[in-house]
């Protein structure tokens, strides 16, 4: 796992061999990154199943429920198969969007 932290977000790149092996170092470093907008990126991982990217349906909520952005990055995925509450697309610039379209809606109260 890199992370890569900047003033308005952190980017986490796996660099695990699997999903689950990532959500495991993932959830032990959690707590140091709960207050911080976060962009998940699997766009090097090729072989990324829906569910896969369920595992982080609890920490999604979590996240975003305490105002915070969780962003998935992850190529490949029909994005209709996957719960509102998960925000996944498939490049970084569309990971920065989401970013900001999540802090208009704070802003506005949403």
């Amino acid at each position: 796992m890199k992370i890569k932290k900047t003033a308005s977000y952190t980017h986490i790149i796996s660099t695990e061999n699997s999903v689950v092996e990532f959500v495991t170092n993932f959830n032990e470093k959690y707590s140091q990154l709960s207050e911080q907008h976060l962009i998940i990126d699997f766009s090097e991982k090729i072989n990324i199943e829906i569910k896969d990217l369920l595992l982080f349906l609890k920490t999604s909520l979590k996240h975003q429920t305490n105002g915070f952005s969780f962003v998935i990055i992850s190529n490949g995925i029909d994005i209709d198969d996957i719960p509102d509450e998960i925000n996944v697309v498939p490049t970084f610039i569309e990971a920065l969007d989401i970013l900001e379209m999540d802090a208009i809606e704070r802003d506005l109260g949403f």
